[in-house]
């Protein structure tokens, strides 16, 4: 299924959520050109192999910017283009040229989707991944173990993206604007809501929802609904399901897991 045949993305993100987000575009038809810096893309840098999976099929054109030589192929690609993505802070945009406000008087029937650190009026201030994960309340003492804004941010530039697809069939041009911290701020409610707070009931609170260690390993066992409760309580006993957890090894708890229809896993290093 590409729904988003002949469709032309025209892409000048770089590192994660633009890529990312422009990647799964692509997979559903859409054409895309990403044009890098001379110096290419810091994510190539951070892992090659990824970049790469992300690249795939893709026309990547490296392009200087700053020239009006640059600027000139970038005008001639977007005569062509459907969906404009920029990740670059609106404040540089506009000292390119590249403000909203220039572009769709240039090119009347192309919509943009800026993907920014914060929404306005705070759509210039300076942030990544780590720093709007810390503002919710997703950053204890150690770095997080993944790009939580980074990620959901992507998702929500596909859906800018195809919002604004579908505009364009009525002949409407507009701009969205992405910004991650509300991506954080979306991924944090649980926590903000109390259901994943620490002794709360998916914090910890009730031992049908926890992670327990084995004679080998860990395990998260996820054992809401009554019926999977019931056959814990059966095997096991709730009350002293964290010493019953130590008799066998996280593999093999979650083979008995499988058997027993309850959803056990081992959690992975």
């Amino acid at each position: 299924l590409q729904p988003l045949k002949n469709k032309i993305i025209v892409s000048i993100a770089l590192n994660l959520p633009g890529p990312q987000a422009i990647h799964r575009l692509q997979q559903l038809g859409a054409s895309v050109i990403k044009i890098e810096p001379p110096t290419g893309d810091p994510m190539k840098i951070y892992t090659e192999q990824w970049y790469n999976e992300m690249n795939v099929g893709q026309n990547v054109i490296q392009i200087n910017l700053k020239s009006e030589q640059g600027m000139k192929q970038l005008h001639e690609l977007l005569n062509k283009a459907d969906i404009f993505v920029s990740a670059t802070r609106p404040s540089a945009m506009m000292r390119l040229g590249l403000s909203w406000e220039k572009i769709k008087i240039q090119h009347p029937k192309l919509s943009m989707v800026a993907i920014t650190g914060y929404p306005t009026p705070r759509q210039n201030e300076a942030g990544h991944d780590l720093t709007y994960q810390a503002a919710v309340g997703l950053v204890d003492d150690k770095v997080p173990k993944t790009l939580v804004a980074d990620m959901a941010g992507a998702l929500l530039v596909v859906e800018a993206c195809l919002s604004l697809i579908i505009d364009g069939y009525n002949g409407n041009f507009n701009y969205i604007e992405v910004p991650l911290s509300n991506a954080a701020e979306y991924m944090a409610q649980p926590l903000k809501y109390g259901i994943t707070a620490s002794g709360s009931l998916l914090g910890g609170k009730i031992p049908e929802y926890n992670v327990y260690n084995t004679k080998k390993g860990h395990i998260a066992v996820a054992a809401l609904e009554p019926h999977f409760k019931s056959k814990l309580e059966n095997e096991l006993c709730c009350s002293t399901i964290a010493i019953k957890f130590l008799e066998r090894t996280a593999e093999e708890w979650e083979e008995w897991a499988i058997k027993a229809d309850v959803p056990i896993h081992i959690v992975a290093e």
